[in-house]
Formats: structure tokens, C-alpha cells, sequence
């Protein structure tokens, strides 16, 4: 029972708060409480190639990049030094039999 209403509850609060996206590896922790999930790429461990000088996406140039968001955010907010150390950490890709899970 606990299983599938974990995550909807999360679902429900990360949704709106941080745009989650339910991929189900969750590393809102390392990315300054950004989903990388929410790139157009879905890139996990860095900015691509094509980061407008701006600092926009190159796929929705009206889009701040993900990964500069992230930067910005690991730097400027209040989290824990141990979350802020992560940031640079290599993250594995996508598992997708995991999407939707908590």
C-alpha cells in the first residue's frame, strides 16, 4: 500500500516545487535543487555543447540551461556543504524501467 502512494505524495510535492519529472533516481540533492530531467536532452551530468552565450538552451533558446540553473542555484543556496560537494560527481544515466517510481 505504502509503495504506490509513496509515489504519488511525492509526485504531488516535487511536481510543483522543483518540476520533477518522477525518472525515479532522483539527484535533486547534487544538482542544487534543479531536475536535470527537465533539460530538452535529458543530459545528467552537465550542460551540452550548445550552451548559448546567454547562458540559454540551444534547443529552447527562451530557456535558461538546466545545467546553468543547477550551477547558479548549488552556488547561492543555502544547502548542505555535503549536497554542494556532489555537484561535479558523474551520475549514471537514465535507468527508464524506473520512470514514475519514487
Amino acid at each position: 500500500m505504502l509503495k504506490k502512494l509513496l509515489p504519488f505524495i511525492e509526485h504531488a510535492v516535487k511536481g510543483p516545487v522543483w518540476d520533477c519529472r518522477m525518472c525515479g533516481q532522483c539527484v535533486l540533492h547534487s544538482t542544487g535543487m534543479t531536475c536535470p530531467m527537465t533539460c530538452p536532452k535529458t543530459l545528467r551530468n552537465g550542460p551540452c555543447g550548445g550552451v548559448r552565450e546567454n547562458g540559454n538552451c540551444e534547443v529552447i533558446p527562451d530557456m535558461q540551461c538546466i545545467w546553468v540553473k543547477a550551477y547558479d542555484r548549488t552556488v547561492s543556496l543555502p544547502l548542505p556543504k555535503v549536497w554542494k560537494e556532489h555537484y561535479n560527481e558523474l551520475r549514471p544515466p537514465v535507468d527508464m524501467q524506473l520512470q514514475g517510481t519514487s
